[in-house]
C-alpha cells in the first residue's frame, strides 16, 4: 500500500521505509547513480538507484519517461547543495531498495513539462495533457471552487436538485441541440440551455432555496470563453429580493475567492447601473482595473460640418464619444491604424483621432485630419470634458450608440491593457438597473434583454405596455475585471404581470401556452416571489488559474468547430441508427 503522494514525501519521513506509485517524469544517469524524479498528482520526488542494489539498478536502467513505477526505498537527506527549496519534497531524497515496472509507455508525443505545445496536439492526447503539472493543477482549482460553492450553500439551507437533461425547446437566446425521440416519432428533446423554468417551477414546489452544478448546453459560435456544453453554478430562492440575493451571493464568492486562493475581494462590491455603464465604459461589463472613461459628446457635435459626426448626433439613437488614451500621442499612425483595424470588428467605420503636442498653443498645438471640420469652440469642448493634457491622444466613435459603445468599450479595455494602464489585482462590481427590452430592429419588435420571466423594477408594470424602451427590470450581473461571471434576476410570480411581458413581446396567447405552457399553469398555484442567479463556473476557474481559454480548465473540451479531438466527436452513425430514429439524411 502507498506511504503517501510522490509530491508529499518531506523530512517527517525521514529514516522511514516507505512505498511510492508514480510516473517517471525524466530519468538522468550521473557516473553510476540513476536519479528518477517520480511524479503523481501532487508533485515530484527524487529517487536514486544505487549500483550496490544490482537488481533494482539493473531495472532502472530500463525504465524510460511515463513508465509506472512502484518503488519501496528509504528516506534520507539530500546531500549539500542539492536541495530543491520549489518543492515539498526538495529536502529529502529516496535510496530504492526494490523497483516494479508496472507498466512501460510508448515514447510521448511531448514531454510532461514542455509549456510550447500546438492545442491540437494537446486535445488529441488529453489525457497526457492532463499529466502536465500546470493542468493538474487547474483541475485542483475547479475542485476546490466547486467544493467551496457546495459547502457555503449548503451551511445556508440550499438544497441539490437535479434538472432534466432531456427536456422541451425553449426559446433562450441560442440554438438548442435537439435529441430526437426514437418512441415519438417526429418529435425531439432538447439538451437545457440552463435550467431556467425547472428551477422556478421548484420554487413553486416550495424547496425554497435550490442549487445544482450542472451542465448545460448551447449550439453557438464558438470562442475562447464558449463551450457547447459548460458547466453552471444554478441557483434559486424565495422570499429574497434582488438586494438580498446580491449580498448573499457576493458573500460566497468572496468567501470561494478566500478558500481556494487565499484572495480577499473588496467587501461590499460597487453597484453600477445599466446606463452608466454604458455611458462610461460603453460595456454592461466593464473591466474596472482600467482607469479610462468615455467622455460624452453628442449634444456638441449636432451642428458641426464633420459629416460623420454630425450625422450620428442628429440621429434618433445616435452617439458620439471620446475616449481619451493618457501618453497616446507617441503612437505610431501604424498603432492608430491597427486600433481602426480593431474597432472595425465591431462595426465602427472609422476611428478618428486627435494628438494634443501643446495645449498652449491652441489649435495648433494639435494634430488630426478632422480639426480643419471642427470650430475652435466645439475642439475646446472636447479638450475640457477629456481633460486631455500634452502627449495624449483622443479617439472618437460615432454612429448608432450600440455600434459606439461596442466599438469605444473593447478600445477602452485593449489600450488599457496595451498600454499598462491597468491595475492589477480583481476589480469585481454588479451591474444592475437593467432595461427590460432592447430592440430588435431586424424584426421590428421588441426582445427580452435577459429573458421573458424577469421581473420589472418597482413602479414600471405600466411601462411593459405603454413605454417598454423606459422599463426597468431587477435583473442583476456579477462582473469581475470586465467578464460577466454570474447573471440573474428576481422573476414573475404573478401571470398578469407574465402576460404583459408577453404582450410587450408580441408573443400572444396561443405562442406562449405552447412553449411556456407548463410554467405558466404552474405560476397560478401559488407561485412565491423568487430569483436566483447563474455562474459560469469554468469562466470563474479560468479567470482564477490566469487563463485565456477556459479549455483549460475543462478535463475533456471541445475544439471551437465544437469537435472532440480525443473521441472524434462529433460522428457519422450507422443506416440501423437513423432508421430507427426514423430519419433520413439529405445529402448536400
Amino acid at each position: 500500500m502507498r506511504t503517501d503522494y510522490c509530491g508529499l514525501i518531506d523530512t517527517k519521513y525521514l529514516n522511514r521505509t516507505i512505498t511510492l506509485y508514480g510516473w517517471v517524469h525524466r530519468r538522468r544517469d550521473h557516473g553510476g547513480v540513476i536519479f528518477v524524479d517520480l511524479r503523481d498528482r501532487e508533485g515530484l520526488v527524487q529517487v536514486v538507484c544505487d549500483p550496490d542494489n544490482a537488481e533494482a539498478f539493473g531495472i532502472a536502467e530500463k525504465i524510460r519517461n511515463e513508465f509506472v513505477l512502484k518503488v519501496a526505498g528509504t528516506v534520507r537527506h539530500r546531500p549539500a547543495g542539492t536541495v530543491n527549496p520549489n518543492l515539498v519534497s526538495g529536502e529529502i531524497e529516496v535510496l530504492v531498495q526494490s523497483i516494479e515496472i508496472l507498466n512501460t509507455s510508448l515514447t510521448p508525443p511531448f514531454l510532461m513539462d514542455d509549456e510550447n505545445l500546438s492545442e491540437s496536439v494537446r486535445l488529441e492526447h488529453r489525457y497526457l495533457d492532463l499529466r502536465r503539472p500546470q493542468m493538474q493543477a487547474n483541475l485542483r482549482l475547479r475542485y476546490k471552487v466547486a467544493m467551496a460553492i457546495r459547502v457555503f450553500l449548503d451551511q445556508h439551507g440550499f438544497l441539490d436538485v437535479e434538472t432534466p437533461v432531456l427536456t422541451k425547446s425553449t426559446p433562450e437566446g441560442a440554438r438548442d441541440y435537439l435529441v430526437p425521440s426514437r418512441v415519438n416519432v417526429g418529435h425531439f428533446f432538447a439538451l437545457p440551455q440552463s435550467p431556467q423554468l425547472f428551477k422556478q417551477l421548484l420554487m413553486v414546489a416550495g424547496f425554497d432555496r435550490y442549487y445544482q452544478i450542472t451542465k448545460c448546453f448551447r449550439d453557438e459560435d464558438l470562442r475562447a470563453d464558449r463551450q457547447p456544453e459548460f458547466t453552471q453554478i444554478d441557483i434559486e430562492t424565495s422570499f429574497l429580493n434582488e438586494a438580498q440575493i446580491m449580498a448573499l451571493m457576493e458573500e460566497m464568492i468572496c468567501g470561494v475567492f478566500k478558500s481556494a486562493m487565499n484572495i480577499d475581494l473588496p467587501n461590499p462590491f460597487p453597484r453600477l447601473p445599466y446606463a452608466e455603464a454604458m455611458s462610461r465604459y460603453g460595456s454592461d461589463k466593464p473591466d474596472l482595473r482600467v482607469p479610462l472613461v468615455l467622455t460624452e459628446l453628442t449634444d456638441v457635435m449636432r451642428e458641426v460640418d464633420f459629416k460623420v459626426f454630425r450625422e450620428a448626433a442628429q440621429r434618433p439613437g445616435g452617439r458620439v464619444a471620446a475616449l481619451l488614451l493618457p501618453g497616446g500621442g507617441e503612437l505610431s499612425r501604424k498603432e492608430i491604424d491597427d486600433y481602426g483595424n480593431f474597432v472595425a470588428i465591431y462595426g465602427a467605420k472609422g476611428l478618428a483621432y486627435i494628438k494634443v503636442n501643446a495645449l498652449e498653443k491652441g489649435v495648433e498645438g494639435l494634430q488630426s485630419p478632422i480639426l480643419k471640420f471642427l470650430s475652435e469652440s466645439v475642439v475646446n469642448i472636447v479638450l475640457e470634458r477629456t481633460g486631455a493634457q500634452n502627449g495624449d491622444l483622443i479617439f472618437f466613435g460615432a454612429d448608432k450608440a450600440h455600434v459606439v459603445n461596442e466599438a469605444l468599450g473593447a478600445l477602452r479595455a485593449k489600450a488599457g491593457h496595451d498600454r499598462g494602464l491597468a491595475e492589477a489585482g480583481w476589480k469585481p462590481l454588479w451591474v444592475v438597473d437593467f432595461p427590460m427590452f432592447e430592440r430588435d430592429e431586424e424584426e421590428n419588435r421588441w426582445k427580452a434583454l435577459h429573458h421573458p420571466f424577469t421581473a420589472p423594477a418597482d413602479g414600471h408594470e405600466d411601462l411593459l405596455e405603454n413605454d417598454p424602451e423606459r422599463a426597468l427590470s431587477k435583473a442583476y450581473d456579477m462582473v469581475l475585471n470586465g467578464s460577466e461571471i454570474g447573471g440573474g434576476s428576481v422573476r414573475i410570480h404573478r401571470q398578469e404581470i407574465q402576460s404583459k411581458v408577453f404582450r410587450a413581446l408580441n408573443i400572444g396567447a396561443d405562442e406562449a401556452d405552447e412553449k411556456f405552457g407548463f410554467l405558466l399553469e404552474a405560476l397560478q398555484y401559488g407561485a412565491p416571489p423568487h430569483g436566483g442567479i447563474a455562474f459560469g463556473l469554468d469562466r470563474v476557474v479560468a479567470m482564477m488559474a490566469g487563463t485565456e481559454s477556459i479549455r483549460d480548465v475543462i478535463a475533456f473540451p471541445k475544439t471551437q468547430r465544437a469537435q472532440c479531438l480525443l473521441t472524434h466527436a462529433p460522428s457519422a452513425v450507422g443506416e440501423k441508427q437513423l432508421r430507427e430514429l426514423h430519419i433520413k439524411l439529405r445529402h448536400m
